[in-house]
């Protein structure tokens, strides 16, 4: 069969540690033997990442901005260990945070579901979709170490050189101190982008912060989701049948798990981050969750929501059996080549990116899965395979189910 040719390249991302490996058994056997691939490939590997001072980082948002699509593979974040591991110039920022900043927009995670891996909270029966605000607060933060006594404020110089501080605190011993930001704009974005995926969706939307303790930054947020509802959304909401809800976080997460599912939270960056983790688990795996960042300009990047896996990719490095799922990883792809053909009108891009998503689901409900479905399976006698055998198995289906 001729590979189904591209017109406009999408941005390749590449990663760290076992997905790394992973994003190349997946291009071989699953992409490159259909498709003539286009795209712009930037390293954002660790020691790449240092090596050009986190600029590739930069270039691969500006290049998603140029060309509308990304694919993104998972990053490491550094900690201290990690400088010391990889021998870092400094510990850079999260890659994803730093992307994010520059695209702006809302990340929307949403589970995989195929039959027999059922969730763990017994009362969900449809997928719960988490929207994530994906700029600022505590991924584009400020801190410092506070060595002894001393004051710390908070000062915002205006324009015309006025000043406003408000105290921190007034330190008596050392402590540590953290200044968080957000902009109006994008939180604006934000909930726009949230009420027309709900109304794309036709789910209720629930949106959730902590605004009764932080009653100007977190109410910010509140009052700005209030208003835009009010002024443009309130009467598609009825109009579609369905409802915008307020609560506190800690509210919403005692309501989710009685739910039945099927609606949308909206949450600040950090608790998208938690609560998207806790569903992808709490449904199955957190490698069966799909994950896209839509920004209000019309960019996307899409990836795999969780991390790099560096326990398996430690067994590898010895020689050792890994069975590290892939999927989230191959849905990226998918994601990102069906977005790619719909803009571009190719329909056997979107097509072919379907079929990739059914053979995925076929294979494991087939019975031939990863060893983390494996352990949480109702089907019978499941096939564990390992990390490529898993890919070539859906390859296999994804052969046979085009004959």
């Amino acid at each position: 069969m001729a590979k189904i040719e591209m017109k406009t390249p999408l941005v390749e991302m590449d990663g760290d540690e076992m997905t790394r490996n992973l994003w190349a058994m997946i291009k071989k056997h699953l992409i490159l033997p259909y498709i003539d691939l286009k795209s712009e490939y930037y390293d954002l590997g660790l020691e790449h990442r240092n090596e050009t001072n986190d600029q590739v980082t930069v270039d691969s948002a500006m290049a998603t901005k140029k060309y509308g699509v990304a694919v993104k593979c998972a990053t490491i974040t550094p900690n201290a260990a990690r400088v010391k591991e990889y021998n870092l110039k400094e510990m850079w920022k999260s890659p994803n945070g730093t992307i994010r900043a520059i695209l702006d927009g809302t990340v929307f995670r949403a589970p995989i579901l195929v039959k027999g891996i059922e969730p763990n909270v017994r009362t969900w029966k449809k997928p719960i979709t988490i929207a994530r605000h994906a700029y600022g607060d505590v991924y584009r933060n400020t801190e410092m170490k506070i060595p002894g006594p001393g004051k710390v404020e908070l000062v915002y110089t205006a324009a015309d050189g006025h000043e406003e501080r408000a105290l921190v605190h007034n330190f008596d011993c050392a402590g540590v101190v953290q200044g968080q930001h957000n902009l109006v704009p994008s939180i604006t974005s934000f909930a726009d982008s949230c009420f027309t995926f709900a109304l794309e969706k036709k789910q209720d939307l629930w949106f959730a912060t902590k605004d009764t303790i932080s009653k100007k930054y977190d109410h910010t947020f509140k009052d700005i989701f209030q208003e835009r509802y009010d002024e443009k959304y309130k009467p598609l909401f009825e109009k579609a049948g369905i409802t915008y809800f307020y609560t506190l976080i800690d509210d919403a997460v005692a309501r989710v798990m009685k739910s039945e599912g099927g609606f949308i939270w909206a949450c600040k960056n950090y608790d998208g981050d938690v609560m998207s983790d806790m569903l992808s688990s709490a449904f199955g795996s957190l490698a069966m969750m799909t994950s896209v960042l839509v920004s209000p300009q019309g960019y996307y990047e899409y990836e795999a929501a969780h991390g790099t896996v560096q326990r398996h990719y430690y067994k590898h490095l010895k020689g050792e059996p890994t069975s590290t799922n892939s999927v989230a990883t191959i849905f990226a792809w998918t994601g990102a080549l069906r977005k790619r053909g719909e803009l571009d009108q190719i329909p056997e891009l979107v097509d072919f990116a379907n079929r990739l998503e059914k053979a995925t689901i076929d294979t494991i409900e087939s019975g031939k899965m990863t060893g983390d479905l494996a352990k949480i399976t109702t089907l019978p006698n499941p096939t564990t395979l390992g990390s490529e055998e898993f890919i070539l198995a859906i390859k296999d289906t994804l052969d046979r189910e085009a004959e």
